[in-house]
């Protein structure tokens, strides 16, 4: 790939960290050639939210939008990579620091990309606060992405930030892989399935360098 490109996507495969009450994902070779058949297919069974994936507003709200009607000019576009150096949660305080007041789409690197690619579903992973996401949608943010598979704490039910930002139709991205990405202003091109009525899906993410 082009240095100036970073494939910020996980790999979807048998072996990818699903949340623990998800589908797993199954990827089963249905023709082979190897096996004499004229050519190669395969079966794919896997979750709307697996690897790296956008949330519709769909998810959370009977009445939001769904993948299908997302428009692409909030799935593409300028995006600032912000790293955040809590190690539990991004809070109000850290983000009013950094500056978003001008910034249409967020992504938040966290010590979620220092512990590497997802070899196991951890628990403590870094989430942002139904405070910090309230602030993020009063600023008008289009979108917002993590190096996490949620933007909530694991054990909060009441999924505010979710609420939070899903209810101002602002999309969400999770499941980044940033570990080759270092702060600052980019492009982003975020590309779901167009799932019809898809509350959300599996997506291609990359972010190019600005000058």
């Amino acid at each position: 790939m082009n240095p100036s490109f970073y494939d910020i996507t996980q790999a979807i495969s048998d072996t990818l960290i699903t949340w623990p009450t998800d589908p797993a994902v199954s990827i089963r070779k249905t023709k082979r050639i190897s096996s004499g058949d004229a050519w190669n297919l395969s079966e794919l069974t896997f979750g709307s939210h697996c690897g790296t994936h956008i949330d519709a507003p769909y998810h959370f709200d009977e009445n939001g939008i769904t993948v299908d009607q997302i428009p692409l000019d909030s799935l593409i576009g300028d995006a600032t990579v912000f790293e955040i150096k809590h190690n539990e949660k991004i809070d109000v305080k850290e983000i009013k620091s950094l500056g978003i007041e001008n910034c249409k789409r967020v992504i938040f690197k966290t010590k979620n990309s220092a512990c590497g690619k997802y070899t196991e579903f951890k628990k403590d992973f870094v989430y942002i606060t139904r405070e910090a996401a309230a602030y993020l949608a009063v600023h008008n943010v289009k979108l917002v992405g993590i190096d996490s598979l949620s933007v909530d704490k694991f054990d909060n039910l009441h999924a505010d930030a979710h609420h939070t930002l899903l209810k101002k139709g602002i999309i969400i991205i999770e499941g980044l892989d940033l570990r080759e990405v270092q702060p600052g202003d980019y492009e982003l091109i975020v590309l779901p399935l167009k799932i019809k009525g898809g509350d959300g899906s599996p997506a291609r993410v990359v972010l190019k360098k600005t000058p």
